[in-house]
């Protein structure tokens, strides 16, 4: 028993070593990990991660480079990231302001943040640099929508006793933007009558016209073509 006391003495004082150590390490690196974030991967969505991402251009400062990262929604911003900026206190605070300020405005046209003007004109530089690219990009991709909407559209060949008639129609989305003649009759009664014709028709912009006196069984026919373009176009 003598022998014993000791032993069971020294097991519990080898635990309180233990005990005081463990916490000491687990805290340790809980701080170290908190104080690490990286400022240059800073960021604010205003809306869905998907669409048109576009890289702004990295723009050197006395304080840092700073590049954006700008997300496209058609031509709507949604998002803003900061690939690059300074890592100073200022610049992390004025990044969310600038960030807010874009998504509202939908341009790189807003207000510097007091104490952070050098990083804030190097934003909006690098933004306005995205905001052009995904520009050119759309237009370039893009057709023009009076040239989309085109469509040219022949209409029925008609047969008269003065000879063939038959029109053909260019349409601009649903306006009739212009009328040819395919055949018509060498009389000259048609050659004066044609120009009435698709004048009259440019500005009814239907076929429901009148005929041309001295050429109606041309301007009937000329009229039946044309709506057989029209019904045609759908």
């Amino acid at each position: 028993m003598k022998r014993a006391i000791p032993v069971v003495v020294l097991s519990i004082a080898g635990l309180v070593p233990v005990w005081r150590y463990e916490p000491s390490i687990g805290g340790g690196t809980s701080t170290t990990e908190a104080a690490a974030p990286a400022p240059s991967t800073a960021s604010s969505s205003g809306g869905s991660s998907s669409g048109t991402v576009v890289k702004g251009t990295l723009v050197n400062t006395e304080k840092g480079p700073v590049e954006v990262q700008v997300t496209f929604q058609g031509d709507k911003i949604s998002a803003v990231k900061m690939l690059q900026q300074p890592n100073h206190p200022q610049t992390t605070a004025a990044v969310p302001k600038l960030i807010a300020a874009t998504l509202e405005a939908q341009s790189a046209d807003i207000d510097t943040v007091s104490g952070a003007t050098i990083t804030s004109e190097a934003y909006k530089e690098s933004l306005q640099a995205a905001i052009d690219d995904n520009a050119k990009a759309a237009a370039t991709a893009s057709p023009s929508p009076s040239a989309a909407a085109s469509q040219t559209v022949d209409g029925s060949a008609l047969t008269t006793e003065k000879g063939p008639v038959q029109v053909q129609v260019t349409f601009e989305g649903d306006k009739i933007s212009a009328v040819k003649m395919l055949q018509q009759p060498n009389h000259p009664q048609t050659t004066a009558a044609v120009p009435k014709l698709i004048a009259a028709t440019l500005e009814a912009q239907s076929a429901d016209i009148d005929t041309v006196s001295g050429a109606t069984i041309t301007s009937e026919a000329y009229k039946e073509s044309l709506q057989a373009a029209i019904d045609a176009k759908g």
